[in-house]
C-alpha cells in the first residue's frame, strides 16, 4: 500500500509463528504447517434472521427438506442445492427460516444468510455485493476482498472448504445471482427461495426443488385460528373458510387478515369479511388483468391498509419512498418529519398490523409486494410537494449523517461543504471510529440507492456530494462496484449543474477506484480531467491531491523519473499552502520512488524526514508506513541495525492500532533484514507469519511476495529443491494477478533455484521468460536483475 491510500480495517486474524517451518503442499499451493490451525480461527457466522411466530402447518415440506440430512453425518450431502419455488406471499421465505433455525446444530460452522432482494422494486443484490457480505463475515477485511466477481467466488468457495456451513439465498430472481454463491463443498448446504422455477439450476447444478403451493384449506383455518388465538372467540368455522378463500390461502395475506381480526376481539367475523369482500370488488373494479393469487394479497393490503390510524398509514406510505430495502428508526423519523418516540410507536402499529417486519435490532424492512403497495399509495394519497419534501428529508439525512460518520473515519480529509438540514431531521452522530464504520456496514447498500434517488429526484447537489464523502470510506474498504457506480452518478450529477469544483471532487473519487482496482487507463484520464478542472478554478489542494494521484499512476506504470517529478511537485503545492500532513505524504511517495531508482542515500535522507514529519502530525498509521520503506533504505544502504530498529517501530505500530494487514505485509521487510543478518531461520517465521496472515485475508499477490521470500530463505539455506516449490507458487501466483514486475522478480528466484537444483534445461527455460518479462521495464532494478541473469549463461 502507497501513501494517500488509508491503512486497512484491521480484523482479529492470529499472527504468531508456529514451532514447525516446513512446506507441504495444500490445494494445489505451498503453505506452511499452521495454516490449519490459523483456519481454524476462522468466525463461525450466525446471519439467520429470526423466524416467523406462530409457525404452523407444511409437515410434509418440512419432512422433505429433512431428507437431506438423514445420513449427513456419516457421508457427504446428497444434495448441495435446494430450491424452495413458488407464488409471492406462499411463505417461502418463513418455511425456509423455521427449518433452518431447527437444524442449526446440524452446521457447527455457521449458517449464512443474504435477501437478494430478486423481486424488490429497487435493485438487486448482485452476486458480488453478496459475497463482498460472506466474506466479510467470513473475517476477510474489506480491503483484503478481490475485486473480480470469479476471484471473489473462489475465495469465498476456498474458506468454505471442509467446512459445515448453511447458506441461504433468499428472493433469488436469475441463476446469475445464485452460481457464484454456491460453495462447491459436499459439506455445505445451500438454501434457494425464488418466484422463479431454475430449471437451469436443477439441470446443470444438481439442485433438488421444492414447489411451495398455497396453503389447503385446512391448513389456512389452523394457521388464522393460531394468530387470532388468545384475541378472539370460537369464530365460525364457515367464516374462516370463507377469509382463506379471500385471501387466496396465501400465508402473508392470511396473516395480514387474522392481526387485523385480532386487533377488533368484539367485531364479528362476518362483519370483517364483508368489508373484505367490498375492498375485493373495489380492487376488481380498478384492475384490468386479473391475477387471483396476486389480486388477493393486495386486495388484503388494501383492507389492512385503511384501517391503519391516520398516522401509522402516513408512516407506511412515506416508508415506501425510501431509497433502499430496510432502514432504521431514526431514517424512518426523517422520512416522515416526526420525532423518533412517535416513529417508534407508528412503527409498532405497522409490525404489529404485520405490515412491516424487524428483522434485527432497529432494522426494518417490507415484504417486497408490501414496499411496492406502498410507494404507490405514497403516490396516490400525498401530493408532489409532500413526496419532495419527504425524499428530500430522507436524503438529507443520509448526507449528513454520512458526513458526521466520514469526520470521524477521516478526520484529516478535506471537508465537503453541505446544504442545510431541512426542518424536523436530525443526523447521527459517532463517537468514534468503530461505531462510524458499523453504521456504514448496516447503511452500505442504503447510501448507494440514496444516490440513485438524488440523482432521479432533481436532487444534484446531494447526487455528487454523497460519493466524495463516501470516498473516504472506499478508499480503506476497496467496495469497487460501489465505488465506481455511486461516482459515476455523482460526475454526472455535477455536470449537469455545472459545478467544477463538484466535478473536480468526484473525478478524483472516482480515479482512485479505477487506480485502486488496476484500471490504469480509467484512473489516468479521471485525474488528468480532475487536475484541469481544479488548475482552472484556481483549488491548489485538489491540484496538489491530483499530481499525487497521477504520481501513483506513474509509480503503478514503473514509470519512476516521472513519478518523482509529480511527488515533487505535489510537496511543492503543499509546502506553498501550508499542509504539512500533505508535505509529509509527498516525501514518503519521493522516498519509495528514489528507493526504486536505487538512489539509496537520497531514499534514506527523504524517509527519515518523512518519518519526522508524520510523527509531528500524529498520523500514526502514516508514520508507520513510513518507517516500513525507511527499513527497506536502510537495509539497501548496508545499516541493518538501523533497519532493524525501523521495522520494528513499524511492526509495533501495526500491532497496537490493529493494522493486521499492514502488519503482515511489513513482516516481509522483517524477513529480508533478518536474512541479511544471517538469522534465516527467523526470517522462515516472519515469512511464515505473513503468509498465513495473507492467505486468511485473501490477498493473493502479498501471500505470494511472502512465499517467494520464503524460497530465497531455503536457497540460502542450501536447500534449492524446497525453494523451487515456493517460487513456483509465486510465480503461479503472479501471473493470475497479472503482477508483471512481481513475476519478473520471482521468475529470476525460480531460475536460480533450479540452476543450484543442477537442472539446467527447466532453469534455460524459466530465465528466457524471466530475461523476457525484465526487458518490459526500463529501470535500475530491472537491469540489475537482468545482468545478473545473463552472466548465469556464461
Amino acid at each position: 500500500m502507497r501513501p494517500d491510500e488509508h491503512p486497512q480495517v484491521s480484523s482479529e486474524v492470529s499472527g504468531s509463528a508456529f514451532d514447525v517451518v516446513q512446506a507441504r503442499d495444500v490445494e494445489g499451493g505451498i503453505h506452511f504447517h499452521g495454516a490449519r490451525e490459523h483456519e481454524q480461527q476462522q468466525p463461525r457466522p450466525n446471519q439467520l434472521p429470526g423466524g416467523t411466530s406462530g409457525f404452523v402447518n407444511r409437515l410434509h415440506e418440512l419432512a422433505r427438506l429433512n431428507e437431506v440430512l438423514e445420513h449427513a453425518d456419516e457421508e457427504p450431502l446428497a444434495v448441495g442445492v435446494y430450491l424452495i419455488t413458488g407464488t409471492a406471499g406462499v411463505g417461502k421465505t418463513s418455511l425456509a427460516l423455521h427449518w433452518a433455525h431447527s437444524v442449526r446444530h446440524r452446521f457447527p460452522d455457521g449458517q449464512l444468510y443474504v435477501n437478494l432482494r430478486g423481486y424488490d422494486p429497487g435493485a438487486p443484490v448482485t452476486a458480488a455485493q453478496a459475497l463482498h457480505q460472506f466474506l466479510r463475515v467470513l473475517g476477510v477485511p474489506a480491503t483484503a476482498i478481490p475485486v473480480a466477481l470469479e476471484d471473489r467466488s473462489a475465495l469465498f468457495r476456498s474458506l468454505l472448504a471442509d467446512r459445515r456451513v448453511l447458506v441461504i439465498l433468499d428472493n433469488a430472481a436469475s441463476p446469475t445471482q445464485v452460481r457464484p454463491l454456491l460453495p462447491g463443498s459436499s459439506t455445505c448446504l445451500v438454501l434457494v427461495t425464488s418466484r422463479n422455477r431454475f430449471s437451469g439450476l436443477v439441470a446443470r447444478d444438481g439442485a433438488r426443488r421444492l414447489v411451495l403451493d398455497m396453503l389447503t384449506e385446512d391448513e389456512a383455518v389452523r394457521l388464522l385460528r393460531t394468530v387470532t388465538a388468545g384475541y378472539r372467540g370460537d369464530d365460525d368455522a364457515a367464516d374462516l373458510v370463507e377469509l382463506a378463500r379471500l385471501c387466496a390461502r396465501l400465508p402473508l395475506a392470511l396473516r395480514i387478515a387474522a392481526e387485523r381480526a385480532s386487533s377488533r376481539p368484539l367485531m364479528m367475523l362476518h362483519e370483517l369479511i364483508d368489508d373484505l369482500r367490498d375492498e375485493s370488488a373495489l380492487w376488481d373494479a380498478l384492475t384490468a388483468d386479473h391475477d387471483d393469487e396476486s389480486d388477493a394479497v393486495r386486495t388484503v393490503f388494501a383492507w389492512s391498509y385503511r384501517a391503519l390510524p391516520t398516522d401509522a398509514a402516513r408512516l407506511f406510505r412515506l416508508l415506501g419512498l425510501h431509497p433502499g430495502a430496510e432502514f432504521c428508526v431514526t431514517a424512518a423519523a426523517a422520512l416522515g418529519g416526526l420525532g423518533l418516540s412517535d416513529t417508534r410507536k407508528l412503527l409498532d402499529v405497522l409490525i404489529g398490523a404485520h405490515m412491516l417486519q424487524q428483522h434485527a435490532r432497529n432494522r426494518f424492512q417490507f415484504h417486497d409486494l408490501l414496499r411496492l403497495y406502498a410507494a404507490q399509495q405514497a403516490f396516490q394519497h400525498e401530493d408532489a410537494a409532500a413526496r419532495r419534501d419527504a425524499v428530500e428529508r430522507g436524503l438529507s439525512w443520509y448526507l449528513h449523517t454520512l458526513s458526521n460518520a466520514t469526520s470521524v473515519i477521516a478526520p484529516l480529509d478535506r471537508r465537503v461543504v453541505l446544504p442545510p438540514m431541512p426542518a424536523n431531521t436530525t443526523p447521527l452522530y459517532f463517537e468514534d471510529r468503530a461505531q462510524a464504520f458499523e453504521w456504514y456496514e448496516c447503511e452500505r447498500a442504503n447510501l448507494v440507492a440514496a444516490v440513485r434517488t438524488a440523482a432521479s429526484a432533481g436532487r444534484d447537489d446531494i447526487a455528487w456530494r454523497l460519493p466524495v464523502l463516501l470516498r473516504s470510506i472506499y478508499v480503506s474498504q476497496n467496495p469497487f462496484e460501489d465505488w465506481i457506480e455511486t461516482s459515476s452518478t455523482g460526475l454526472k450529477a455535477a455536470e449537469r449543474i455545472g459545478d467544477l469544483a463538484a466535478q473536480g471532487e468526484v473525478l478524483d473519487s472516482l480515479g482512485k477506484a479505477h487506480l485502486q482496482s488496476q484500471r490504469l487507463q480509467q484512473a489516468e484520464e479521471c485525474h488528468s480531467r480532475a487536475l484541469a478542472l481544479r488548475t482552472e478554478i484556481g483549488d491548489r489542494y485538489g491540484e496538489m491531491v491530483s499530481v499525487n494521484a497521477l504520481g501513483l499512476l506513474e509509480w503503478r506504470r514503473r514509470r519512476l523519473t516521472a513519478a518523482v517529478q509529480r511527488f515533487l511537485h505535489c510537496r511543492e503545492i503543499a509546502q506553498s499552502i501550508g499542509d504539512r500532513r500533505w508535505s509529509a505524504l509527498a516525501m514518503t511517495n519521493l522516498g519509495c520512488a528514489q528507493y526504486d531508482l536505487m538512489e539509496i542515500p537520497a531514499a534514506v535522507d527523504t524517509l527519515s524526514r518523512s518519518v519526522l514529519a508524520h510523527r509531528d502530525v500524529g498520523d500514526r498509521a502514516y508514520e508507520g508506513n513510513a518507517l516500513f520503506y525507511l527499513a527497506m533504505a536502510q537495509r539497501e544502504n548496508g545499516d541493518l541495525e538501523a533497519a532493524a530498529t525501523s521495522i520494528e517501530q513499524a511492526l509495533t505500530i501495526a500491532e497496537e492500532d490493529r493494522h493486521v494487514a499492514w502488519e503482515a505485509f511489513w513482516l516481509v521487510e522483517m524477513g529480508r533484514i533478518q536474512r541479511a543478518r544471517g538469522d534465516v531461520a527467523d526470517s522462515l517465521l516472519s515469512y511464515q507469519r505473513s503468509a498465513v496472515v495473507q492467505r486468511g485475508l485473501g490477498d493473493r499477490n502479498r501471500e505470494a511476495l511472502a512465499l517467494d521470500g520464503a524460497g530465497e530463505a531455503y536457497r540460502e539455506l542450501g536447500r534449492p529443491e524446497e525453494a523451487e516449490k515456493f517460487h513456483r507458487t509465486a510465480v503461479t501466483a503472479f501471473r493470475e494477478t497479472a503482477d508483471r514486475w512481481l513475476l519478473a522478480r520471482a521468475l529470476t528466484n525460480l531460475t536460480l533455484a533450479l540452476q543450484e537444483s543442477e537442472r539446467p534445461e527447466q532453469a534455460e527455460t524459466t530465465r528466457q521468460e524471466a530475461i523476457a518479462t525484465l526487458a518490459e521495464f526500463d529501470e535500475p532494478r530491472a537491469h540489475r536483475l537482468l545482468a545478473s541473469l545473463l552472466d548465469t549463461n556464461r
